[in-house]
């Protein structure tokens, strides 16, 4: 029985050092998008509408 404290214990203490290990990362900036702004402007455009359908609904 005392092994399974003892596992528990060391689970927790593992599952606090990589919850430490996480929120030094966000701190440091780790997971800050660097990539993604500098081509935000060519997602930001509404896609047109297709003309070919509108065309053909205009004809009938």
């Amino acid at each position: 029985m005392s092994v399974l404290i003892i596992l528990i214990v060391v689970s927790i203490l593992v599952a606090g050092g990589f919850l430490a290990a996480f929120i030094w990362s966000v701190k440091k900036g780790q997971y800050d998008d660097d990539y993604t702004p500098s081509v935000r402007m060519l997602f930001d455009d509404k896609p047109l509408p297709d003309t070919t359908t509108s065309l053909k609904s205009k004809q009938k």
